[in-house]
C-alpha cells in the first residue's frame, strides 16, 4: 500500500498543506491548514469504484488498465 504525507508549512504569508512539491491554497492560520489537510487526507482514503483507465505514455503508446477502487493509499498529516 502506498502512503501520502500531507505536511503543514508556512506559505505565501499564511499556512498551507503540501503533498510532495504541490501546495494547497493558503490559509490564515496553522489550525485552518491542519483541518483542511486532515479533511483531504480522509477523503484520499475513501474507496471508490473499480474503473477502466486509459493513458498515454511518454513514447506515445496507449495503455488500458483497471484501477481498483479499493486500492487506496494510507494518508497521514504531519505538522
Amino acid at each position: 500500500m502506498s502512503e501520502i504525507t500531507y505536511r503543514i508549512v508556512e506559505h505565501d504569508g499564511g499556512f498551507a498543506y503540501k503533498v510532495g512539491d504541490v501546495f494547497s491554497e493558503t490559509f490564515p492560520s496553522r489550525e485552518e491548514a491542519l483541518q483542511a489537510a486532515q479533511a483531504a487526507a480522509a477523503e484520499q482514503q475513501v474507496p471508490g469504484s473499480t474503473e477502466g483507465i486509459r493513458y498515454q505514455d511518454q513514447a506515445g503508446g496507449w495503455h488500458d488498465e483497471t484501477a481498483q477502487g479499493s486500492d487506496r493509499p494510507r494518508a497521514r498529516v504531519v505538522e
